[in-house]
């Protein structure tokens, strides 16, 4: 018989209380997978932040030039219409960013650890876990189950 190490076992934060069904364990797994969805919503977002943030520093830049090219009445217009103007009514992105946080993301982050807390003592990512169990190569030093 070979012999067991502790990177053969998961770690208990992975481990499925006794209490909990596999159906439960399914519904945690789909709630997990929309939060991670919601989590990559957040980054687009945060993107869209930056590169609208990006593109109005650099319409700055374009003002100067047209103003040192000669092109005043261009550069005004650009200046006026576009820098710093708001990309939906009353907010600039930063505030679309807080609203999306404090409106939709916190409080999914919150309910979703709530559900968990309630049905598998916290535990996150039973689903993967237990599908990592399942597809791994035992004894192989690349299919450890931890660290």
């Amino acid at each position: 018989m070979s012999e067991i190490h502790d990177t053969d076992r998961p770690d208990d934060r992975h481990v499925r209380p006794d209490s909990v069904s596999d159906g439960t364990v399914q519904a945690l797994g789909t709630l997990s997978e929309a939060l991670e969805t919601a989590e990559q919503a957040r980054g687009h977002l945060y993107a869209f932040h930056q590169l609208t943030g990006g593109a109005d520093l650099t319409l700055g830049k374009a003002v100067e030039q047209l103003r040192a090219a000669g092109h005043g009445e261009q550069a005004d217009l650009v200046e006026r219409e576009i820098v710093g103007r708001n990309v939906i009514p009353g907010c600039w992105t930063f505030q679309i960013v807080e609203a999306y946080n404090a409106t939709y993301y916190a409080p999914f982050a919150d309910v979703e650890r709530q559900v968990r807390q309630e049905l598998a003592e916290g535990r996150a990512h039973l689903y993967e876990a237990e599908m990592k169990e399942a597809r791994r190569t035992r004894g192989h030093p690349d299919h450890t189950a931890r660290p």
